[in-house]
């Protein structure tokens, strides 16, 4: 159980740091993006 908690732990704060980078990196402007490109397909605009 204990073990179970550390690697719980580890993969959360490994995630966090992942998304830090990236943001650091302004990948988060080029996901919004594409994000808003693809909802504006669904509804039929582009």
């Amino acid at each position: 159980m204990k073990n179970q908690r550390w690697i719980s732990f580890g993969l959360v704060a490994t995630g966090l740091v992942l998304v830090l980078a990236g943001v650091a990196r302004g990948e988060a402007a080029d996901v919004m993006q594409k994000a808003v490109m693809i909802c504006l397909e669904c509804i039929g605009i582009r």
